[in-house]
């Protein structure tokens, strides 16, 4: 059977909650990582990368210096010179080489510390109570979190570690170097008609006008890859989730011989791909039209700006050697940002998509403020109360028929409704997860209350912790987990509770239903709500779990939505969940999705 349509909940609010300014976005990511645990070894990795190019560029400024001696004994043809020169060389090299060492394996180490801290804040703020259901049900940005949670998140730290270090160290090396250059460009002396003038900072003016005109090309040309690589991302998260709902559906798909219509529904998830691609692709080519040719300009270059000082015989051919290395480093770090063009726009879409998600999720605690919402509250009273209670369903309106509903401690209640009504809507209404509607559901206060939905979930794992969770897999002992099992008719699994398996595979529809029931009778909670989980089991495993609710769950109070019971006269109390033909579903007010 396929799976039912999830509801849509109203997310008015969760669009304009999100921030879109990169200031805003980098105030999240900053606040992040100042509250997590990893902050203090991200701040000594930092340290270190930030000595290590220190270190570097003053290697690299002496590095530079040497092409003076090294190419002046070359063009003398002196031997001894170069043979000390090249000593010299070796050791810098040396040098340079550790730190180059070194900086690696502090970049890597950051990358792991950066993803670290933003994946486990992500999933802890997802995973707050009730917020990943809000969020599933709010539109666009609560499809596919896991394309956020992971494939994003491990993209962000990489490409902020890779770019955060390169933007660092050609700060660090145009800093030492646009000295250098300045020094060299005030001996630039030149003759032209008869006159002779110098510019102070020839070279560095030279080098900032080249690449300032390089960057602002590169941003005009480039500027749209942002929002096409959001766009790129957002189309791969859907072709892979319709990849996953065709594989876990494929013996539904097999058995009704749908794989031709399961191919056109994913080549049109192919096609907007692809077409999402293409537009990335032109946008990339146009920009490598600007990067490329500055590359290849750049080769010469340095060395036209300074031929003239050059050929008027005001500099060595060591002196003009060491202008343009020096040149270079100051043109490298100034153009940066041309080269990086492509991956700032990639990591502009990643920091969106990340940072707008985990806004997105802190919103649904306070969105639709100004919508009619269901009234919950606790009561000291040992009981379940159900006052006026009309649920705001996606095209419709539903309520309990009856205006005071009760159910006292120790009642056995069944909750049942006409066919074509949701029945699920008042499960999660009750559980809290469905606010929208009016009236008031009131809980008591200090009891254990266990509500099982239709499927139910078991955690990856061994059959141990699938029949403890939530509390681990001591929560129970061996005799205990052995006795539910055959109170429920699952004696053949008493020998795999240490065996790791998908249990929601491995077992039958009915046997998943009476494991879920042994787990319920392993908690002996104080209330228990059903989602329509005893309609579907056959006669046996239904008559077992009877037991159980008489036996062995006899001082919990059970309320049950579902179809009208099978004559064991379970219930002793039955309500009416009914359509409202008065209200407006919420498609209709116009508070559907974002």
């Amino acid at each position: 059977m396929a799976k039912q349509k999830p509801n849509r909940v109203p997310a008015t609010s969760v669009a304009g909650e999100v921030q879109a300014g990169l200031l805003a976005q980098l105030g999240v990511i900053a606040d992040i990582y100042w509250k997590s645990p990893v902050r203090n070894r991200l701040i000594l990795f930092i340290s270190g990368v930030f000595g290590i190019i220190i270190l570097t560029s003053v290697g690299q400024v002496l590095l530079n210096r040497w092409n003076v001696p090294f190419y002046d004994a070359l063009s003398r043809r002196d031997f001894p010179a170069f043979l000390d020169q090249l000593m010299v060389f070796f050791g810098i090299a040396a040098v340079l080489l550790v730190l180059s060492v070194g900086q690696t394996w502090l970049n890597q180490m950051t990358r792991l510390k950066l993803r670290e801290g933003l994946t486990r804040d992500l999933i802890g703020e997802w995973l707050v109570p009730r917020r990943a259901f809000k969020l599933s049900n709010s539109g666009p940005i609560g499809v596919n979190p896991d394309q956020r949670l992971h494939e994003d998140a491990r993209h962000l730290a990489e490409m902020s570690t890779d770019l955060g270090f390169g933007l660092l160290q050609s700060t660090i090396l145009m800093v030492s170097f646009v000295g250098v250059l300045w020094a060299l460009s005030s001996g630039f002396v030149f003759n032209v008609y008869g006159y002779s003038f110098s510019i102070p900072g020839y070279m560095v003016w030279a080098a900032i006008l080249y690449a300032s005109l390089a960057s602002w090309l590169s941003w005009l040309v480039g500027r749209k890859l942002i929002k096409y690589n959001a766009d790129r991302y957002q189309k791969e998260s859907e072709l892979r989730f319709s990849l996953m709902r065709v594989n876990e559906h494929i013996d539904a798909i097999s058995l009704y011989r749908g794989e031709a219509d399961e191919n056109r529904r994913l080549g049109f998830d192919v096609d907007s791909l692809l077409a999402s691609i293409r537009l990335l692709v032109t946008a990339l080519t146009q920009l490598t039209w600007v990067t490329s040719g500055y590359g290849w300009i750049t080769i010469v270059a340095p060395i036209l700006v300074a031929a003239p000082v050059y050929f008027a015989g005001n500099l060595s051919f060591g002196g003009l050697m060491m202008a343009i290395g020096a040149f270079n480093q100051v043109h490298d770090a100034l153009k940066w940002f041309v080269n990086n063009f492509g991956a700032i726009a990639d990591w502009r879409a990643t920091l969106l998509r990340v940072t707008s998600f985990r806004q997105a999720v802190q919103a649904t605690d306070a969105m639709n403020g100004v919508e009619q919402r269901i009234k919950f509250a606790e009561a000291d009273a040992d009981q379940i109360t159900l006052d006026s209670l009309k649920i705001t369903a996606p095209r419709a309106t539903v309520r309990l028929k009856e205006k005071h509903a009760v159910v006292e401690e120790g009642d056995r209640v069944l909750i049942t409704s006409d066919t074509g009504i949701d029945r699920t809507l008042l499960f999660r209404a009750i559980a809290g997860l469905w606010p929208w509607g009016a009236g008031t559901v009131t809980l008591p206060a200090n009891k254990t209350i266990i509500y099982m939905p239709r499927l139910p979930y078991f955690p990856p794992g061994s059959l141990r912790e699938a029949m403890s969770y939530p509390l681990g897999k001591d929560g129970f002992t061996d005799e205990q987990l052995v006795g539910a099992l055959h109170e429920l008719g699952l004696k053949r699994l008493e020998s795999m509770l240490d065996f790791n398996a998908r249990w929601d595979r491995e077992l039958s529809d009915d046997e998943q239903q009476s494991l879920a029931f042994a787990r319920l009778m392993l908690h002996k909670p104080d209330w228990v709500v059903i989602d329509e989980a005893l309609d579907a089991m056959e006669a046996d495993a239904y008559d077992r779990v009877v037991i159980v609710l008489r036996e062995h769950l006899a001082k919990s109070t059970v309320v049950h939505i579902g179809r009208e019971e099978k004559n064991d006269h379970v219930f002793s109390k039955v309500f009416h969940f009914v359509s409202d033909p008065s209200g407006h579903g919420l498609e209709e007010e116009g508070l559907q999705g974002v």
